[in-house]
């Protein structure tokens, strides 16, 4: 095998890859986990027009009531209000995060009113198994104990449902991002009843954001330990088939459910203790864009709420931004089974989450998710150093082949098996491995992909600035070569997205650009031409990548010239010396 086409061959299968790992999400969706083929239970209508899943279950979809009183929530990390018609929670803005890089942007909301453009919200609510026993329905509107939530203030809903039974909403907020709900009901009747309690989290449109092979979005949970994630569009699809557009359905103890965006979350997580149902389901309404995406989790053992007493069921709501360290303490402090899962750190998490504590390890102690790269990439190098060396020192063996190789294509060039032949012999005889230069590019490709995913998909690393015009890490570098850095009064991406090639993706082709200079180049013309394309290509398939991986990528090849010069140099200067010593 001519060992120049191998490399040519392992370049390009590189490209290939790289290509799919940036661009992935233009070109190459995800097709979402098809839902579990398990026999769906009958669905019944209850009297309170919701959904019975077996025992009963939330509703799959309803149309929003009139808008009425709200009650206030404040804490540290996020602000809102609550409906109490139908006691939802429709309304919280992140008072840390803003849509833009620009100080004065709107804060982040990430859950929106019902009737509004979209409507994402979460809601408490029960099911009777006994007939006539009446319980809050959408149009309930709810008393609160005070006029607004805060860490240090629990507020309680109540509503009398006029036959003896008081329903309770006891809410709490942490200093961050978690409500906890306690669903109570106090019998003053003469007669026991059994309710089942339930949650949900809604979203009533599909957002423009899409799910793809390197970022999931959508409706999600950990059921049995296992993390399922169901796209829109399979959602959608299974839930106008299934009954009660139920499109999947587990039941099992604990684990936690909700809906996610690239940065944000909501989901319920109810008593770990508890059995439940939990289900994903898709629905009409009137609001948003016609469509409700649902996960919802409804008790398998009835609550029974004795005369004369109470029973209460508690669950923890979940709204705000997917902060690793947030989640974890979360996950340890509730029991949450594999909360952090939450962001999707993929199968290779083994690699991609030890990356980012690396890289957050870094930030906290230089201040700066660039300098952390810096920092983390040379870590890498130094990781790697033996094989590169043992790379770097057969490269520059062959490059100091070139003549010989040059003369056996003169000698056999009518005849190419022979050539082959013989070059392999003058490697064998020089014991040089021609595929072995490939090595630190095949190495790079699992830290280069990890890396992609932590810059894109962690919220640490958003709207992280590193320094001169780089704002945000996570972006792609804002500047444009096409209207000479903006010196040119004109948007070229309005023209086509592909003109778009920023400061930052120059140099990180030019500096692959002297790492190819320092390379034995291939024999082959043909092959020359293409690997002398190769800097711009990579330039152009780059350019709108996020800032920080660029940067790793220039300041790697940096490293690797430097790392590349000083052991060829090492390797040329005792054979310098033999023949200074013959002469």
């Amino acid at each position: 095998m001519d060992s120049k086409r191998l490399i040519l061959a392992l370049a390009i299968s590189f490209g290939i890859l790289a290509i799919f790992t940036v661009l992935q999400d233009r070109f190459f969706p995800h097709p979402a986990p098809s839902p579990a083929q398990t026999e769906q239970p009958a669905v019944q209508a209850t009297g309170n027009g919701q959904a019975a899943m077996g025992a009963g279950s939330p509703a799959t979809a309803q149309s929003a009531p009139a808008p009425g009183p709200r009650l206030a929530v404040d804490a540290p990390m996020l602000k809102g209000s609550i409906a109490l018609t139908g006691a939802v929670f429709d309304d919280v803005v992140l008072k840390q995060y803003h849509e833009t890089i620009a100080k004065d942007s709107p804060l982040v909301q990430i859950m929106g009113r019902r009737r509004g453009v979209t409507p994402s919200y979460a809601q408490f609510g029960w099911t009777a198994s006994t007939a006539g026993v009446k319980v809050p329905g959408d149009d309930t509107v709810w008393t609160p104990s005070a006029q607004e939530l805060t860490p240090d203030t629990p507020v309680t809903l109540s509503w009398d449902n006029g036959q003896g039974l008081i329903f309770q909403l006891i809410l709490k907020i942490d200093d961050k991002y978690m409500f906890t709900v306690t669903q109570n009901v106090v019998n003053h009747g003469a007669s026991a009843v059994t309710i089942f309690p339930w949650s949900r989290v809604v979203r009533d449109y599909k957002p423009k954001e899409q799910s793809s092979w390197v970022l999931f979005n959508g409706p999600l949970g950990v059921f049995n330990d296992t993390l399922k994630q169901e796209g829109y569009v399979a959602l959608k699809n299974e839930g106008m088939k299934a009954p009660g557009g139920v499109a999947y359905s587990s039941s099992g103890p604990g684990g936690w459910s909700g809906i996610t965006d690239k940065y944000w979350l909501t989901a319920v997580a109810p008593e770990q203790s508890a059995q439940m149902n939990a289900s994903m389901s898709y629905g009409v309404v009137s609001d948003g864009d016609g469509g409700a995406y649902q996960t919802s989790f409804i008790t398998q053992n009835p609550l029974n709420v004795p005369a004369g007493g109470q029973a209460g069921f508690t669950s923890h709501l979940f709204t705000g931004a997917k902060v690793v360290k947030i989640l974890d303490g979360y996950q340890r402090q509730y029991h949450i089974p594999n909360f952090y899962k939450a962001v999707d750190f993929g199968r290779l998490y083994l690699l991609t989450k030890p990356i980012f504590f690396a890289l957050d390890w870094l930030n906290s102690l230089t201040g700066n998710f660039g300098l952390a790269i810096l920092i983390f990439t040379v870590g890498v190098k130094l990781i790697f150093f033996p094989l590169a060396s043992y790379s770097y020192r057969s490269m520059g063996r062959m490059k100091a082949l070139a003549p010989k190789i040059a003369t056996l294509k003169e000698q056999y060039k009518d005849d190419q098996p022979k050539l082959q032949q013989a070059t392999m012999e003058l490697y064998k005889t020089e014991k040089i491995n021609p595929a072995s230069g490939c090595l630190p590019m095949l190495v790079q490709i699992p830290v280069f992909f990890s890396l992609y995913k932590v810059i894109f998909i962690t919220i640490e690393m958003r709207h992280a600035p590193f320094y001169g015009w780089i704002h945000d890490l996570s972006a792609p570098d804002p500047t444009n070569i096409f209207n000479l850095f903006g010196l040119l009064p004109f948007n070229p991406m309005a023209i086509s997205p592909s003109l778009h090639v920023g400061l930052l993706p120059l140099i990180m082709g030019f500096t692959m650009f002297l790492q190819q200079k320092l390379n034995p180049a291939p024999t082959d013309p043909t092959q020359q031409r293409m690997f002398q394309f190769m800097p711009v290509i990579f330039t152009f398939m780059l350019a709108r990548s996020p800032a920080g991986l660029v940067l790793y990528w220039a300041w790697n090849n940096i490293l690797s010239v430097g790392q590349q010069w000083l052991i060829m140099r090492r390797a040329v200067a005792p054979k310098q010396k033999t023949v200074l010593a013959k002469g």
